[in-house]
Parts: C-alpha cells; sequence; structure tokens
C-alpha cells in the first residue's frame, strides 16, 4: 500500500486526525477575510462585462502580423472606445469593442482592414445588442435561485435543515469568492463565465454530501454513548473522507488546469479562460468550503440542541471521572485502556497486547502433567 493509502486508512479508522471542528474558529476568520477581499475587489474594480452583456462588436481578422499592443492602440483610435484585444492560435485576432452601433462598425472594420493590411470583408463583425446579455443574466440569476431552493429542500429531507443550511452557506461562499476573485483578476465576464459558475455549484455539493452522509451514519443513536460529542463525531467522519475528497478535487484541478494555463493562456483560447478560471477558482473553494466551513458550522448548529449539550455534558463528566481516578492509581499498577477511550476524545491507536511472560518455576495455578 501507498504512504497515502496508509494515511488514508489510519484516518478513516480513527487512529489518526487533525481536528478541523475544533479549530473552527480559525477557519471560520480566514474566510470571513477572504470573503471580505473579494467584496471589497468586486466593490471597487467591479467586473468586467463582456460585450455580450454590455453590447457591441466583436471582429476577428485573418493571418496578420500585427502585436496585441498594437492591435488594441489601433482599434481604440479607430473606435473612440476602449478595446479588448485577444490571440486566437498563433496569428489572428479577436477584437472586442464596447457600445459601438451598426454604421459605426462597418467604418472600424474598414480603419482595421487598412491598419492591419488585409481585405475588409476578410474581417468578420459581428453585432451583439445588450439585450441579449440582459436575457441571459435574468435566466442565470433564475437558474440559480432554483438551484439553491431544490438542494435545500433535498438536503432537508435526506439529512436535516441544520445541513442544508450549512451547504447553502459554503455555496454563497464559493461564489462570492470566485466572483471577486474575477473583479481582482479582471477577467471579462461572458456566458462562458455564467456557465463554468453554474457548473461549479454541484462540484462544491459534490464533497460537502459526502462528509454529511457518513456523519449522518456515525451520529446514528449518538445519545446512547457517552464516548464523543456531537462535535468529535463530525470531526471523526470528516477525516476518514479526507483523503478522497483531496483525490477527487486533484484529479478535477487538473483538466481544469491544462484549459486555463495551457489551452487558454499559451494557445490563446478565449472562451476558454472564461470556462476555466472559473471552474478552476470554484473547485478549490468548494474543496476548501466542505472541509473547513460546512461540516464546523454543522457541529456549531447541533451543539446548541438541548440533548447535545446534555450529551457534551456526561462525556466530560466520565473523562473528569476517568482522569480522576488514573491520577489515584499507583503508578506501576496495571491499566488497560478500552480502544478509542481517550481523554481528548481522540481514538487511541490500538496495538498488539504483550503476552505475560511466563514464570519458569513457579507453581501457580492447575499442573499441566503428573508429577514423576
Amino acid at each position: 500500500m501507498s504512504r497515502l493509502g496508509n494515511i488514508g486508512a489510519r484516518l478513516y479508522r480513527g487512529e489518526v486526525g487533525y481536528d478541523f471542528v475544533g479549530k473552527r474558529m480559525i477557519w471560520y476568520g480566514l474566510s470571513v477575510l477572504i470573503t471580505i477581499t473579494a467584496i471589497v475587489g468586486l466593490g471597487v474594480r467591479g467586473l468586467n462585462m463582456g460585450i455580450e452583456f454590455s453590447g457591441g462588436a466583436v471582429f476577428t481578422t485573418p493571418r496578420t502580423s500585427v502585436s496585441v499592443a498594437e492591435a488594441q492602440e489601433e482599434a481604440e483610435s479607430a473606435s473612440g472606445h476602449q478595446a479588448i484585444v485577444q490571440q486566437l492560435g498563433k496569428d489572428s485576432l479577436r477584437i472586442q469593442i464596447s457600445e459601438v452601433e451598426t454604421e459605426q462598425a462597418d467604418k472600424i472594420r474598414e480603419e482595421l482592414a487598412k491598419d492591419f493590411g488585409v481585405q475588409a470583408q476578410d474581417i468578420n463583425a459581428e453585432l451583439v445588442g445588450p439585450s441579449w446579455g440582459e436575457q441571459i443574466a435574468n435566466k442565470a440569476w433564475l437558474g440559480l435561485g432554483v438551484f439553491m431552493a431544490l438542494v435545500v429542500v433535498y438536503l432537508a429531507i435526506a439529512f436535516e435543515w441544520r445541513m442544508a443550511l450549512a451547504a447553502l452557506v459554503a455555496l454563497i461562499h464559493d461564489l462570492t469568492i470566485t466572483v471577486g476573485i474575477y473583479a481582482l483578476v479582471g477577467f471579462e465576464v461572458t456566458p462562458g463565465t455564467v456557465i463554468g459558475l453554474l457548473t461549479i455549484l454541484g462540484y462544491s455539493l459534490y464533497d460537502t454530501v459526502v462528509v454529511f452522509d457518513g456523519l449522518k451514519e456515525a451520529s446514528r443513536g449518538i445519545t446512547k454513548q457517552t464516548r464523543y460529542t456531537y462535535s468529535e463525531i463530525a470531526n471523526r467522519s470528516l477525516n476518514a473522507t479526507l483523503v478522497r475528497s483531496i483525490n477527487t478535487t486533484v484529479v478535477a484541478l487538473l483538466p481544469v488546469a491544462g484549459l486555463l494555463f495551457i489551452g487558454g493562456g499559451v494557445l490563446g483560447g478565449g472562451m476558454l479562460n472564461d470556462i476555466s478560471l472559473s471552474l478552476f477558482v470554484g473547485l478549490a473553494a468548494g474543496a476548501y468550503s466542505s472541509i473547513f466551513i460546512a461540516t464546523p458550522l454543522v457541529a456549531d448548529l447541533k451543539e446548541r440542541e438541548p440533548k447535545m449539550k446534555a450529551l457534551a455534558k456526561r462525556v466530560r463528566a466520565k473523562r473528569a471521572s476517568a482522569a480522576a481516578k488514573a491520577e489515584n492509581e499507583p503508578e506501576d499498577s496495571p491499566r488497560d485502556a478500552a480502544p478509542g477511550d481517550g481523554l481528548d476524545g481522540e481514538a487511541a491507536v490500538v496495538g498488539q497486547r504483550s503476552s505475560p511472560t511466563p514464570r519458569s518455576g513457579g507453581r501457580r495455578g492447575r499442573p499441566s502433567g503428573k508429577r514423576r
């Protein structure tokens, strides 16, 4: 078995683990800091909306020797508006100019043809009205709202309302971070971005539901025992699925990273940048929220219940009694610890118990044979 597989097996059995739930205030503070940074970036810089939402013209040139910087300067000079230029492949260019009407687009195409040294009819021009982008935005918001409502209803039925609320908070957390990074980086928001944002919601929920399912099974009949509190059960369930969550996230991030850094960055993929950036940030934020936000938040909500408070009180009383008993026992007296009965709520590692060494000259017990 590989080293990672060995660690995963020990995490699953509860032999080792990290106290994610116990240190939840650290993760809450970090998430609040990241979210505030994203909101400030969104408020100060705003989103760079594409022409699909603001309206304008898109010009696609054939092969030309003009650089991206030169093309941007010439396009802004010809139109009088800010232009966004992307390289398609090795030679072609894609020029976006906002707030351009039909008559103005024809003049701009002729000016670009002269500056680039190509025929005007070889430059493809597409006009986009702002009403089309507004329809896309409205449908995206409607789809997002319906998705959120269905998720909350399903999780409340399949699990409980506290888990549904925690999952909803994690989703809002992921969307806020993704949109904030878009604002800070300055990437253009296109319909591909909307597709990526809606796609990451499913990935964000995947790890969360896996942990919640294990937590539901582990906490069944929890009030009938006095070894673990709900927070400790939640932490054990989270550690049991930790390696699986990491492996799933890494495998999902690898192809998305290929699209973002190779397809979009090296090859000039255009819309590949819009989709892959939202997927990359959303997948990473979803893995973080399922581990550090959703499960600790469920533990916080559950610990407020009267029966869970009573359970925690009984657990603490039992551990205090066991600690006092251990202090009163002589140091040389044998003490057999029950498996997993740690004083700090952590699962103890159970190893092989050494057998007592037989005495050669002793005559205790029933003799095994006749005396000669």
